[in-house]
């Protein structure tokens, strides 16, 4: 049976702070992979209604870890900038998923896109070892 689309999409408003800059004054670019990291986290929990402690628990996993990351940079955010980051899964496979956010100026413009694929991982109660488990079908539900 073929996965549900998933549809939600989560919108946070974030104030660039002076710590997320570099000393053109601009955001150094690292600062908005953590953006987009916490971004996913809500959206998580927007889906879930419960914060990332209570649902990695609720489904005994260890987290999302990322695999893969990229970005494309349009127009930089400065110090005291109101932006919005929309963020949504834009596919669900077995145990893998894909998540993309656009950071939003104040005007409306694309200042950044940020791309993820994570893994649904859990402890192997064998080896100890971190592995990739199937996403259960309520947490992909939750999603459309």
């Amino acid at each position: 049976m073929p996965l549900p689309e998933p549809t939600l999409v989560h919108r946070r408003a974030v104030t660039i702070e002076w710590g997320d800059c570099d000393p053109a004054g601009i955001v150094f670019y690292p600062r908005y992979f953590a953006m987009f990291d916490a971004s996913t986290a809500f959206l998580f929990q927007a889906a879930l209604g419960m914060p990332k402690i209570a649902w990695t628990k609720k489904f005994g996993i260890l987290g999302i870890p990322m695999v893969d990351t990229r970005a494309k940079f349009s127009i930089p955010s400065a110090y005291g900038d109101a932006v919005v980051i929309e963020s949504r899964v834009t596919a669900f496979r077995r145990s893998a998923f894909d998540v993309e956010h656009r950071l939003l100026k104040a005007d409306g413009a694309l200042g950044v896109e940020g791309f993820e694929t994570r893994v649904w991982t859990v402890r192997d109660p064998e080896t100890g070892r971190i592995r990739s488990a199937p996403i259960p079908e309520e947490v992909v539900k939750a999603f459309a």
